[in-house]
């Protein structure tokens, strides 16, 4: 492989890494709070790309317009199924919990079903990201800077409001000890509201570039992303967010890289998460960044 292939295939890996590393972050902000695997955030990020073909596709408007509305609407989305399917059962037993968020899971992806259609949709792709970029005798899609940047934005700029406002500290108060924050007047459902708002707006932004980059949208494209997703906050450590970016970013590195260098291991892509989930398992089961007892937003 030469050199100017390897930087290729290294900008496609930390792209698709980028996307993983956003809805990662949705899941391991979630389990920090609440400790709640929420399966329903796969079908968060499949919202956020729909409501952003209705924007363009439907109420026509300009293709940034559709994906702020997209991004607001999804992490109004979010707080509903929190209010509804979450927040009734806080007290509730674990199983209860990870029953309710499988439900609404299968839920939003047969409303999807219903009202879209069970095909997929072409996605109008900007014309600015059809263009190629010529880097010495690398050509990078301008898609793949894109989502490249924006990850690296939105993540800094939630490590900005994690440790330096007073909402971030409320959370990180509440992954520490839930019971305590409340005493210490803490609103608890103010901040658990903010947390879901932040984790599906991610997850919309990511859903709205994996569209970009693969244009189309179906009602089950969040299914598998969202897995690897999963995955990646496993593998970084569940409830870490700067865990849930390494993690993500190893994950989408590997799937392409090993895929370049043995190409005869192309039908095995998939499996390579699932193959990362049982070492990481084995191996360090709290995450390469977390801590064993501790959640750390």
């Amino acid at each position: 492989m030469t050199l100017a292939l390897f930087l290729q295939h290294l900008a496609n890996g930390i792209s698709l890494g980028s996307l993983y590393a956003l809805v990662a972050i949705g899941y391991t902000m979630v389990y920090g709070i609440l400790r709640l695997i929420n399966f329903a955030h796969g079908n968060i990020f499949t919202a956020g790309a729909y409501l952003a073909f209705v924007g363009v596709a439907l109420l026509q408007l300009s293709w940034g317009a559709a994906y702020v509305m997209a991004i607001v609407l999804t992490a109004a989305l979010g707080v509903l199924v929190e209010r509804v399917a979450y927040k009734p059962l806080r007290d509730a037993p674990r199983i209860s919990v990870l029953i309710s968020a499988i439900a609404v899971s299968f839920l939003l992806e047969n409303l999807m079903v219903i009202i879209f259609g069970g095909r997929p949709k072409s996605f109008f792709r900007p014309p600015v990201f059809d263009q190629v970029m010529d880097i010495g005798s690398v050509k990078v899609p301008t898609v793949t800077f894109a989502i490249i940047a924006a990850s690296a934005v939105l993540v800094i700029a939630l490590s900005y409001m994690l440790y330096r406002t007073k909402p971030g500290l409320a959370m990180r108060a509440l992954s520490s000890d839930f019971d305590t924050a409340r005493l210490m007047a803490i609103d608890v459902d103010k901040t658990v509201a903010l947390t879901f708002v932040v984790g599906s707006s991610l997850a919309a932004v990511g859903g709205i570039l994996w569209a970009i980059k693969f244009p189309q949208v179906n009602p089950f494209m969040g299914g598998l992303p969202g897995l690897k997703a999963f995955v990646a906050a496993v593998l970084g450590g569940i409830g870490n967010v700067q865990g849930a970016t390494i993690g993500g970013l190893m994950l989408g590195l590997a799937e392409v890289l090993l895929v370049a260098v043995f190409p005869a291991f192309s039908g095995y892509r998939d499996a390579i998460a699932f193959v990362a989930l049982i070492l990481i398992l084995l191996w360090k089961p709290t995450g390469i960044l977390g801590q064993e007892g501790r959640v750390k937003v």
